[in-house]
């Protein structure tokens, strides 16, 4: 009997409305995603792409999207799991239970605060929310970190203070493809890789990257060296669509993705695809 194949588990996918949920992040620059991207919409797409299902994140830190996320995908198949947003400062456990207990909340998997947008740039490292992130691991939730390059050596630390919790770090720990602060994150990358709560998403790379000029021959000495530090066992595919279609679409990036990772080992590619996705966030 032939060993059994992990799905294709894209572990980071957006979706929004804007008359409900504005997006004030999305400049004019990014005219390409000013529009609405429905529940049904990521659906058809990852059908089209031959992925077998995804976890959505969140976009803004409200709690009302979350309660949104979690009812609008609630009978989606392809939708394994959501990761939303809580007031990690606030009353986890309640706002947890009050999720937990409406439509869809069987599916909330983890949670996000975009913290390299936050008007604190050390939010991160605040008490309150560090009383957070230890509640959330005991709620059996993760937490998506988002920041960027030059605050990786800042949120390793949090991390080494949280054992209990899981950590995953987005979009490869947003690489600065366009500066020369390479060797920032390179060494910013390896802190987070010393601590064993964390895996990588190998996602958001291409946006990073000129638009309309990146390349796989660009990409891979960033790819390799997140999997040299990271292992198989620690990364995980994401498109962060729709903001991927800044930068050629999914299709393209998954082409990409399939050639960075084309040295892998039939079990490796298995993880990476999906099984550490479904492990990491308990996928159903």
């Amino acid at each position: 009997m032939a060993p059994a194949v992990s799905p294709l588990i894209d572990s980071h996918l957006h979706v929004w409305e804007r008359e409900r949920h504005p997006q004030p992040w999305i400049s004019p620059a990014m005219s390409a995603i000013d529009r609405d991207f429905p529940p049904a919409t990521a659906v058809r797409q990852l059908a089209d792409a031959g992925v077998d299902g995804c976890v959505v994140v969140q976009c803004v830190n409200e709690l009302a999207e979350t309660v949104d996320l979690l009812a609008d995908t609630e009978h989606l198949a392809a939708v394994r799991g959501v990761v939303g947003w809580v007031d990690l400062a606030g009353d986890l456990p309640a706002q947890v239970s009050a999720l937990r207990a409406g439509p869809g909340g069987a599916r909330l998997v983890g949670v996000r605060h975009v913290t390299f947008a936050d008007p604190d740039p050390a939010w991160l490292q605040r008490p309150d929310v560090g009383r957070g992130l230890t509640a959330l691991g005991e709620a059996g939730l993760t937490f998506d970190v988002l920041v960027a390059h030059h605050q990786l050596a800042a949120a390793a630390d949090v991390v080494r203070r949280h054992p209990g919790t899981s950590f995953v770090l987005d979009h490869l720990g947003k690489v600065p493809m366009t500066s020369t602060e390479l060797v920032t994150w390179a060494r910013g990358l390896t802190a987070v890789a010393e601590c064993p709560n964390v895996t990588l998403k190998v996602s958001g790379v291409v946006t990073e990257d000129r638009w309309d000029a990146w390349s796989v021959e660009r990409l891979r000495p960033v790819v390799d060296h997140a999997l040299a530090l990271f292992g198989a066992d620690r990364l995980m595919f994401g498109s962060d669509w729709p903001v991927v279609e800044l930068a050629g679409g999914y299709r393209r990036w998954l082409e990409a993705y399939r050639e960075l990772t084309d040295h892998l080992t039939p079990a490796e590619r298995d993880a990476v695809d999906g099984g550490n996705a479904v492990r990491v966030y308990g996928l159903a």
